[in-house]
């Protein structure tokens, strides 16, 4: 007699291990129709605070340039296989992907001013500013007030500083909606061992380490991601979070 599967176990394994499956998403129904058929087969897609509704309906423009990006996006075997380093094949690659002219890599800056009124009079009692108040917070593209990262394969902990820019760009008024692209769920262990070994570098030398050791389950991919999403991490800032699966990698010879 198959054991049944015990859900309250299964969420408690999940908090356990950070990982989560979206349970505050948005309705996937309600966007469904919004994305062509071939970004929907292509990847995971969460949509958190009505981040797709912002996107599409505020921002046109842009929803058409980052469909258009994704539509092309292919990585190849080899391209997982060589090292990353601060920034590996698949970075460079997203780079070309989006005009970069409109698609600006960002840091904010902001003083703060702080004005103290009498209850009665609103007479300034005292007023100072606050510099540095938010500083040195980064988001690798920025175009009119949408946000757009890539996490391929960092530590877990980076998708709390990205959260985090999100956060601070959207309460500073200079963004309306992020947009977050990552491993999905379906670019796991038994895909990823499916790989083979290493390359060096410059992909032309296989080593000795296999693929799968580089992608564990403390590094950058959905379920990580979902966790802080469901955890409200993103502040008040709606966030769109897709996966990158299986159908986006294509043989190195292919065209």
């Amino acid at each position: 007699m198959t054991e049944e599967l015990d859900f309250g176990q299964l969420e408690d394994e999940l908090v356990k291990n950070d990982i989560s499956v979206g349970k505050v998403a948005d309705n996937p129904e309600s966007y469904a129709s919004i994305f062509p058929k071939t970004i929907l087969e292509k990847f995971e897609i969460y949509s958190y605070r009505s981040a797709v509704a912002v996107l599409y309906q505020s921002f046109p423009e842009q929803f058409k340039e980052l469909i258009s990006a994704l539509e092309k996006f292919y990585i190849t075997k080899k391209m997982i296989r060589i090292p990353g380093g601060s920034k590996g094949p698949i970075a460079k690659y997203v780079d070309t992907l989006l005009d970069k002219e409109k698609w600006v890599e960002t840091r904010i800056s902001a003083d703060l001013v702080v004005k103290l009124h009498h209850a009665h009079t609103n007479e300034i009692v005292t007023e100072y500013v606050r510099e540095g108040y938010l500083d040195g917070h980064r988001i690798d593209f920025v175009s009119g007030r949408v946000a757009f990262d890539l996490e391929w394969n960092s530590k877990d902990q980076t998708y709390d500083r990205d959260l985090y820019a999100f956060s601070a760009f959207h309460e500073a008024g200079a963004i309306d909606v992020g947009v977050l692209l990552t491993r999905g769920t379906s670019l796991d262990n038994k895909f990823f061992k499916s790989l083979g070994k290493v390359l060096d570098k410059n992909g032309e030398k296989e080593g000795t380490a296999d693929v799968y050791k580089k992608f564990g389950a403390s590094t950058t991919w959905m379920g990580k991601l979902l966790y802080r999403l469901d955890a409200g991490r993103n502040g008040g800032c709606p966030v769109l979070a897709i996966g990158i699966t299986p159908k986006c990698v294509i043989d190195d010879s292919a065209p």
